[in-house]
Formats: C-alpha cells, structure tokens, sequence
C-alpha cells in the first residue's frame, strides 16, 4: 500500500473534510503561496484525534508538518510530499499554578488570541504578540518575537509529541537564541509541539493594553500591507537587515510578482501575480547584493520547505528596480 492511501485506509469517511487530499497549500499561507501537498488535516476536534492521526501518519513512515498561521514559510510551487496539519484546536487556560506559572495554551492557538487573553487576565509578557500572525507551537519552535521581547522569556514548559510518546521539555531544555531552540534544530524532526505553559507576571489590565496600542500603531506604521511572509531575514548582530537591504539600493526591487517593499525593504510583497519561485530568486538575489554591498551575509528567518526543482532556472531571473 502506498503512504498516501494509508491514512485513508485508516480512518476511512471518519475525519470527513478534515481530511483532504491533494489540497493547495497557497489559501493557508500568508503570502497566498504554495503548491499542494499529499494530505491536508485540519485539526478541530480534540488532541486526542490529532495525536491519533500524526501517529498513523509516523507509523506509515510519511512525513508529518504542521503549518500554523501561514507567516515566515515558503512553500514550493511543487508542493509539499506528506501529511501537512493545520491546527485549530485553540485552548487557553488560566491560573495560579507552581513556580509561578500563570497561563497554559495549546500549540494551535493564535498569538493575537493569547495577547488579547491575557490582556483581560492581567497578565503582562504577551504584548508583543498582539497583531502577530501565527500559533503558539510555530512561535515556541522558532522563539518568535517582536519589540525586544520573546517567547523565551515566558515560556516555562513544552509538551512535544514524539513517536515514544509525549514529552515535557522546560525552558532549559529549549536552548533558546534568537530566532531559534534546540526544537527548530532537533535532528529527529518527528515531533510535534502540543500545548506549552507560560510564566506571566500580574499587573494592571489598562497598562498593558496601552502597550498593546504602542505596538499596533507602530505595526502600522512601520510595515507594508498586503501578502508578504513577514519578515524575509533575520537580522545580524548589531543591525539590521531592512537597514542593509536599503542601503543596497533593493527598495521596489521585483522578480516575476514578487517585490521587496518600498515601506519595509525586510518584507517582501506578493503582488497577485507571485510565485513561490519568484520570492526564492528574489531572496537570493538580496542575498548576493547586501553581501556584495555591506560584506554580511543576511541569513533567512522565513523557513523553505517543499520540493524545489525549480530554484536553479528561478535564481538567474534578473531583478527590476521599480
């Protein structure tokens, strides 16, 4: 039996239009980019079901992923081989537990949902998050952030899926850097993060919403509208890379329907017309030009995944400057 008849043999009609088959991977994107994958399964019902599928799908040796809000992932035109998951199940909790452990969430809630929860909680530390696309188990994995704070200053306990069983790793154990854990760099990439708790401090509701309102208007103000993957490059020790890109002249740089904004030059805008191949070139053409420019090699926060035949015949296409 081939691996992508296997889940279907398992479950039969039972997931229903949970589970798709052959579904385009462009309308669950940021960007609107993507080809499709082999399987697409929306987590709605329960952990337990979503723990049952990622388990058939490991026992079939196919690959399993789990693509949370779409933000800072590049999906190949050619799609993705596997099981590809999209994780509804969005449960937030709040208490006062050991250790000061304040708040526990699982790995498909939204990080707009959790900073507005624990707004309302008066629970300081998710401010940040306010207006960030994408779900709690992407921004564990990737130690997302903005405005100079990270998950890893909350975070106090992970819960991954292994194929041996659940696992509890603490903040230690996530090795933290920017950007980055020992989860993002874990060889066995196996796993799955399933819920996470969270030490939040108390403070007053109305102060932290201020806060909030600080970091959509400069959200606003300083990054451009329309699809984009957020931010295309992490930025290097001591600078920036939208700063670098600017300098090197990229500002309204364009292959194919892909653009580097002239608002934010880290963002790159799909104008309708983008493909997955167009953001690689361009990606790669900003790479060569800041190295060329300023000597830093800009390093990309976006994750590229997929099956990518076609970058080399993508990465010659020349750039315009608009």
């Amino acid at each position: 039996m081939k691996p992508a008849t296997v889940l279907e043999a398992r479950f039969g009609s039972r997931l229903g239009d949970r589970l798709l088959r052959d579904e385009p991977l462009a309308k669950y994107t940021a960007a609107r980019l993507g080809g499709p994958a082999d399987y697409v399964y929306h987590a709605r019902e329960s952990i337990d079901e979503l723990i049952e599928v990622i388990r058939a799908a490991w026992d079939a040796d196919l690959p399993v992923r789990v693509l949370g809000g779409g933000a800072n992932v590049l999906v190949s035109d050619r799609g993705v081989r596997g099981l590809v998951i999209i994780n509804h199940i969005s449960a937030i909790e709040f208490g006062d537990w050991h250790d000061g452990r304040t708040v526990s969430a699982t790995s498909g809630a939204s990080l707009h949902l959790l900073a507005h929860k624990c707004q309302a909680h008066g629970l300081a530390g998710m401010e940040w998050a306010i207006s960030v696309p994408g779900t709690v188990g992407g921004a564990i994995i990737n130690n997302a952030g903005a405005h100079g704070a990270d998950m890893a200053v909350s975070v106090a306990d992970v819960v991954i899926l292994t194929p041996g069983g659940p696992q509890m790793l603490n903040n230690a154990d996530l090795n933290y850097e920017y950007r980055g854990s020992a989860l993002k760099h874990r060889a066995d990439r196996r796993f799955v993060v399933l819920l996470a708790t969270f030490c939040l401090p108390h403070e007053d509701p109305d102060a932290i919403r201020a806060r909030m309102s600080e970091n959509i208007a400069y959200r606003k103000r300083t990054q451009p509208g329309g699809a984009s993957l957020g931010s295309i490059f992490k930025n290097p020790p001591g600078d920036y890379a939208g700063r670098l890109i600017e300098s090197a002249g990229l500002k309204g740089a364009q292959i194919g329907g892909a653009v580097v904004s002239p608002v934010h030059a880290n963002f790159f805008i799909n104008q309708r017309s983008a493909t997955a191949a167009d953001y690689y070139a361009l990606i790669r053409h900003v790479q060569a030009r800041v190295l060329d420019h300023s000597g830093v090699q800009l390093e990309p926060e976006v994750e590229i995944i997929g099956e990518w035949d076609e970058i080399s015949a993508a990465a010659d296409r020349p750039a315009v400057a608009e």
